[in-house]
């Protein structure tokens, strides 16, 4: 194997290892055998704000899709790193990043969304993290508009992140093209919006800042 061959794997197993890690830490019990989690509420729960028929495609169809292709991604991943296939492994990088990040980005999505009725403020549902947002942008009504500006401004589909820098130990709003999950850039996803054109067209065409 060249110089090249080595550091290109070596890119590649680090790429892999990331969203491997990004999946497990969403319960995910072993490679190649994902599932499409259950939604904690009904599909028609989140009317009138997200309607039952994107609901309906967006977690039984586009979901299912990253769940299915990651399986079938990561089964061939694992013929080639027993065959040591060095070449295929590499091949191999990009679908598991889109569908393993498609996959950690929604099973996080759909637990920050709750039914109208059952919505609750901030400081009620996490006093901490309330007192945080507003030390950092001043009130929650600041970071909204901080936040809805960053992610309506996504160029092509993304994701809009609130996550947390264990480091620093502070907040940090972030934006994030395609599936690529959050995590693997350190932070820790705290709020994901899907700005992904079939999370919001069919009810909200081409405003995207009305969805949010």
């Amino acid at each position: 194997e060249s110089a090249e061959d080595v550091n290109m794997l070596r890119q590649s197993l680090r790429s892999v290892s990331a969203v491997r890690n990004a999946v497990k830490a969403q319960g995910s019990r072993a490679m190649s055998s994902y599932s499409l989690p259950s939604l904690p509420y009904d599909l028609g729960a989140l009317e009138p704000v997200v309607n039952t028929e994107i609901m309906t495609l967006h977690h039984g169809k586009h979901h299912a899709t990253y769940v299915a292709n990651l399986n079938a991604a990561m089964e061939k991943y694992a013929d080639a790193e027993a065959k040591k296939d060095v070449a295929a492994m590499i091949a191999l990088q990009g679908a598991i990043k889109f569908n393993g990040g498609g996959h950690v980005n929604h099973s996080i999505f759909w637990t920050n969304l709750c039914s109208p009725k059952d919505a609750v403020a901030v400081g009620d549902a996490s006093p901490e993290l309330a007192k945080m947002i507003d030390a950092q942008w001043g009130s929650l009504d600041a970071f909204k508009t901080e936040f809805n500006t960053k992610t309506a401004a996504v160029q092509g589909s993304g994701w809009g992140w609130l996550g947390y820098d264990k480091t620093a130990k502070k907040l940090a709003i972030a934006t994030c093209a395609n599936q690529d999950p959050l995590s693997t850039t350190g932070l820790v996803p705290l709020l994901g919006i899907d700005v992904w054109e079939h999370a919001y067209y069919l009810q909200y065409k081409n405003v995207r800042p009305e969805y949010l």
